[in-house]
């Protein structure tokens, strides 16, 4: 039987984050190290750790005796993927924390078709080849998931609920933003209207855009877990609120560039080959993807209730630029290159 003392809010915790190095698990750290809770990572070394942090090596998915005599009032699983290494945590850790919180995505949904999907619609389902498939596949140091990846977050969800029940806090963000993204999928156009010049820019100005910044999830999933929440929240920025030109608009103005924008039409980019989401970031084919139509209309009322805020748009774009400036690059992980660029904008002119 578990005796343990669920999290208290305002009390200082004593934390376990599995991961906690990259992203969202780094600024977790922050935010709780802030908070004054005693912080322990458990992961493979991969990367640096914040300073001061007790971190214990191992892979979960062979080392979790190394947690074995030690407690904690909660752990955050940030690096989950497959429902066997959640449920196999969960089941090591189950009397040794209180309250355990799982970082999905809002990729479990089965139908993002239509706009205003909440914490009640549809998860995706994966049939048990696909996931022999996901195991199978797991082998590599970083494996690609693909269309696999909210089938098994669903599962990891439903995995995690399965050995501790009433003590799971799901948290489902889309597209998290801000410094520390190693995706570069929002940085891309920080940093490229800040270089100013022609920027190809695709679909529509008024084309409206979903996100949230790190360091506002990291805050409010830590005031979630002191609260000793639990369920499924969507965590996202608000629908409806903020469009593809305001973010550009936003960044030209952070920067002080001079940049100008040409924009593209969906034909015209998919006639290109250029590739949505990773070759433009934020961009969804309005008539090609019908099937994504409410993937950036997702509804976050049930978070914003439980107190998610937002910091404005321009604090989040000042703090990606200064953080890619103390840390620059040759290349980025998302968007065009300049010479792809410079292509596509000639062959757009000589259209016109």
């Amino acid at each position: 039987m578990c005796l343990l003392v669920a999290p208290v809010a305002n009390v200082a915790m004593k934390l376990l984050i599995l991961g906690g190095t990259r992203f969202l698990g780094r600024h977790l750290v922050r935010a709780a190290l802030a908070r004054n809770h005693e912080v322990t990572l458990f992961n493979r070394g991969k990367h640096t750790s914040e300073a001061g942090v007790e971190t214990i090596r191992g892979d979960r998915h062979t080392d979790l005796a190394k947690l074995h005599g030690r407690r904690w009032d909660a752990v955050v699983d940030t690096s989950g993927m497959l429902p066997r290494a959640v449920k196999a945590a969960a089941e090591a850790l189950s009397d040794s924390v209180g309250h355990y919180t799982f970082i999905s995505t809002q990729n479990v949904y089965a139908d993002v078709s239509i706009p205003g999907v909440t914490e009640d619609s549809p998860l995706t389902t994966l049939t048990s080849e696909q996931l022999d498939h996901a195991y199978a596949i797991d082998t590599s140091g970083e494996p690609a998931y693909g269309k696999l990846y909210g089938g098994l977050k669903a599962l990891c969800e439903q995995a995690a609920k399965s050995v501790m029940p009433g003590r799971v806090l799901t948290i489902r963000p889309g597209l998290i933003v801000g410094p520390d993204d190693y995706t570069d999928r929002f940085t891309y156009w920080v940093v490229r209207v800040a270089r100013g010049g022609e920027v190809l820019v695709p679909g529509r100005a008024d084309t409206f855009v979903q996100f949230i910044d790190v360091r506002d999830l990291a805050d409010w999933t830590l005031s979630m877990i002191e609260r000793n929440e639990t369920g499924a929240f969507n965590a996202h920025g608000l629908p409806g609120r903020l469009t593809m030109g305001d973010v550009l608009d936003e960044c030209k103005s952070v920067s002080g560039s001079e940049a100008s924008f040409t924009w593209a039409s969906e034909e015209f980019l998919l006639r290109e080959n250029v590739a949505p989401w990773s070759d433009m970031p934020l961009w969804l084919p309005e008539e090609a993807a019908p099937h994504l139509k409410g993937f950036m209309f997702i509804n976050c009322e049930k978070a914003v209730g439980a107190g998610l805020r937002f910091r404005p748009i321009n604090d989040t774009i000042a703090a990606t630029l200064a953080w890619y400036q103390a840390n620059p690059r040759n290349e980025l992980k998302a968007g065009l290159t300049p010479d792809t660029e410079q292509s596509l904008l000639g062959k757009l002119h000589s259209t016109r």
